[in-house]
C-alpha cells in the first residue's frame, strides 16, 4: 500500500466518524440543493439542453487540436499571447518569469483550481512573490492555510461561527462578527490591493476559439477587478477549456449556473477578448493566456474515459456523492475531489498511486444524472478500475481474495456448504479491520435464497 493510498483511509476514516464535519457539511450542501431545484425550473427541457451542451464539448475533445488553433490565432490577432505549457513545472516557470519582468512583487488571483492543480500560490512564495487569493471563499481558506474544500466553494466545510473564529484570531475582529461584517472588512482590505497590482491572474471557464475571447463567470466582482486594475493579466486555463463559438455561452452559462450555485445566470459574466486598445481606457496593457495541459493528454488518449474532458466543473456531481457527502473534499488529498476527480486525477498523475480514488465510490450512478454535460461517470470509474487491474496495480491479498470470492461464487454446493455462523466468523476475521471499526459487518442469514425459494415453493412460506 502506497503512502498516498494509506494517508486518504486514514483521512476518510477519521472524517467519516466527525459528526460534527458531516453536519457542517449536510447542511451547507442541503442549501445548495434547495437553490438548484428552483434553478432548474428556468429550463423548459433540461435534458434537451443536456443533451445539446455534451454534443458540443464532445465535439470539441474529438477535435482539440483545431479549436485550440483556432482559438490561438484569434487571440494573437487580438494583441494577447498564448503559451502553451506542457506540464506544472513549465507553466509555473513562464508565469512567474512574467510577473519578475514586471517587479511586481504581489499579485491579486481570482478564483482558479488549475493554479491549485499546479501548485502555483506556493512556488511564487518561494520567489518572494505575495500571491492573494480575492475570492472570499479561497481568501478564507488560504487564512486558514489550507487548500480549497470544493471545486465551487472553497470553504464549503466551514460553519459561519468558524469563519468568525478565523477572522478573530487572524484579525481581531468580534468572535460573533455576521458574515455581512465580514465581507465588508475583507472588501476594505483588498480594495487597495486590486489598486495598487501590477499583475492579476484568473483562471477561465470557457475559452472562445471564433472570437479569441476569454470567458469568466463569478458573484463577487473580484475576478472583473484582477482583469481591469492590473496592467498585466495572466489567464492560466486546462486545453479542455475551449468551445466552438461565442453563441455556445447562450447555453453553457446557465447550465454552469443552475448546477453550480442554483442560480439562473451568475452576477458577473466577463467576455475579455485581449488588452486594453488604443480607443479604451480600461484593461490591462498585457495579456497573456496559458494553456496547460499537465496530463490532460494522457487523459484524451483514454478511448473511454476522455469525455471527462467535457466537465465544466460545475461541481454537481461532489455535491450529490454518498462518499464525497461522508468524508468531504479534503481527505481526497488531490486538488479534483469527488466523482470527477475520481476519473481524471489518476490520469493526470499517477494511476498506481491513485487508483484508489476510482474504487472509493458506490456506483450509485448519481453523479452522472445529475451531471449538465451527461459525462458517465460512474462507468468511467469501472474503466479505471479495470486499467488498474490490466495495469497489475494489486496486491497479492487482492488477487488471492478475488479468486476465493470467485470460486466460491460459482459453486452452488460451496456457498451452501457450512452454517451461517461459520461463515460470519470466517468474514469477520478476514474483512473486519478491511470493513472498518465505525461498520458493523453485515451478517450472512441462517437460511439462504435457495432454502427461502424452496419453502415457498412447496408452500411453508409465503
Amino acid at each position: 500500500m502506497t503512502e498516498i493510498y494509506n494517508k486518504f483511509k486514514n483521512d476518510s476514516r477519521l472524517k467519516a466518524a466527525d459528526t460534527v464535519h458531516r453536519h457542517k457539511l449536510g447542511h451547507n450542501i442541503g442549501k445548495y440543493d434547495e437553490a438548484v431545484k428552483r434553478g432548474k425550473n428556468q429550463f423548459s427541457d433540461l435534458e434537451l439542453a443536456k443533451q445539446r451542451a455534451a454534443w458540443l464539448k464532445n465535439k470539441v475533445i474529438g477535435d482539440l487540436e483545431k479549436f485550440l488553433t483556432e482559438f490561438e490565432v484569434n487571440f494573437e490577432k487580438n494583441g494577447g499571447k498564448v503559451i502553451w505549457a506542457v506540464d506544472a513545472e513549465e507553466a509555473l516557470r513562464e508565469i512567474t518569469a512574467i510577473i519578475k519582468k514586471h517587479d511586481a512583487e504581489y499579485v491579486v488571483k481570482s478564483k482558479t483550481m488549475v493554479s491549485e492543480e499546479i501548485g502555483l500560490n506556493k512556488h511564487l512564495a518561494g520567489n518572494q512573490i505575495d500571491s492573494i487569493e480575492t475570492d472570499l471563499g479561497e481568501y478564507i481558506v488560504q487564512l486558514a492555510d489550507e487548500h480549497p474544500y470544493h471545486i465551487v466553494t472553497p470553504a464549503m466545510h466551514k460553519s459561519k461561527e468558524d469563519v468568525a473564529e478565523l477572522f478573530h484570531q487572524k484579525f481581531g475582529l468580534p468572535e460573533n462578527s455576521s458574515p455581512q461584517q465580514i465581507t465588508q472588512f475583507v472588501r476594505g482590505k483588498l480594495r487597495e490591493k486590486f489598486f495598487n497590482a501590477k499583475v492579476g491572474i484568473t483562471g477561465a471557464n470557457f475559452l472562445v476559439a471564433d472570437t479569441g475571447s476569454v470567458c469568466l463567470t463569478e458573484n463577487e466582482g473580484n475576478g472583473m477587478m484582477s482583469v481591469s486594475f492590473p496592467d498585466v493579466h495572466i489567464v492560466v486555463a486546462g486545453i479542455e477549456k475551449v468551445i466552438p463559438s461565442i453563441t455556445d455561452l447562450s447555453l453553457l452559462w446557465p447550465l454552469l449556473a443552475t448546477h453550480g450555485t442554483g442560480q439562473n445566470i451568475t452576477a458577473y459574466n466577463s467576455i475579455i477578448s485581449g488588452p486594453q486598445r488604443e480607443d479604451e481606457t480600461d484593461g490591462p496593457r498585457e495579456m497573456y493566456v496559458v494553456l496547460i495541459d499537465n496530463g490532460r493528454t494522457e487523459l484524451l488518449s483514454r478511448k473511454n474515459q476522455r469525455s471527462a474532458l467535457t466537465c465544466i466543473r460545475c461541481g454537481a456531481c461532489l455535491n450529490t456523492c454518498p462518499v464525497y457527502k461522508t468524508i468531504g473534499g479534503h481527505a481526497y488529498g488531490t486538488t479534483y475531489s469527488g466523482p470527477i476527480g475520481s476519473v481524471i486525477t489518476p490520469w493526470m498523475k499517477d494511476l498506481g498511486e491513485y487508483k484508489h480514488m476510482s474504487f472509493a465510490s458506490s456506483l450509485c450512478g448519481s453523479c452522472t444524472e445529475v451531471c449538465p454535460v451527461k459525462i458517465n461517470l460512474h462507468q468511467l470509474l469501472l474503466y479505471n478500475r479495470n486499467d488498474s487491474v490490466k495495469n497489475g496495480n494489486y496486491s497479492a491479498f487482492d488477487s488471492f481474495s478475488m479468486w476465493i470470492w470467485k470460486t466460491i461464487m460459482l459453486n452452488r454446493k460451496w456457498m451452501d456448504t457450512g452454517s451461517a455462523r461459520l461463515k460470519n466468523f470466517v468474514l469477520n476475521k478476514a474483512f473486519s479491520r478491511l470493513w472498518g471499526s465505525k461498520r458493523q459487518l453485515p451478517q450472512i442469514s441462517e437460511r439462504n435464497f435457495k432454502q427461502l425459494w424452496e419453502e415457498r415453493r412447496e408452500g411453508k412460506i409465503k
